[in-house]
């Protein structure tokens, strides 16, 4: 297998990563159990620490959701290189649970994640970006959030 160089990857989107979130709750960001990193639920934080807010299909459109969700994989990343020190600690994506808080018919969920799942997939390739998922519709989100991640990823 090729080394995928995911930290000039990220640097050649010309993307930044927003400050990485401290918990507001009981939990840990992310926890290192062997061979794996489990990320917990992130949403999508911008450079400034504020939040996005809105839910889909009522405030923001689809677009506007697919581009919180893309905020969310930036958010996550920036958790990644914050306390593993690289994006190259990351051998490759295992699994990404994308919760969207919108209106009760609204049907494109997996369209909204895809905007996380695109910037993994161009950060460590199509072979290791590009894991299991699932896509799902919520009532609410904390803090009126429009998108929350959580993920799993294989390390180094």
């Amino acid at each position: 297998m090729d080394f995928i160089d995911a930290d000039k990857n990220f640097e050649a989107l010309g993307l930044s990563l927003p400050p990485a979130p401290a918990p507001l709750g009981v939990y840990k960001p992310y926890l290192i159990d062997g061979k794996y990193l489990y990320l917990s639920g992130h949403g999508p934080v911008q450079d400034d620490k504020s939040l996005i807010i809105g839910r889909i299909g009522e405030t923001i459109n689809m677009d506007q959701g697919k581009l919180a969700a893309q905020q969310v994989g930036l958010t996550m990343l920036s958790t990644i290189k914050t306390n593993l020190g690289s994006l190259n600690k990351v051998k490759r994506v295992i699994k990404v649970l994308g919760m969207v808080n919108c209106t009760p018919n609204f049907e494109k969920h997996p369209f909204i994640i895809n905007g996380c799942s695109e910037l993994f997939a161009k950060v460590w390739g199509e072979e290791n970006g590009i894991g299991v998922r699932s896509a799902v519709g919520m009532g609410s989100l904390p803090d009126n959030i429009p998108v929350e991640v959580e993920a799993l990823f294989e390390i180094e």
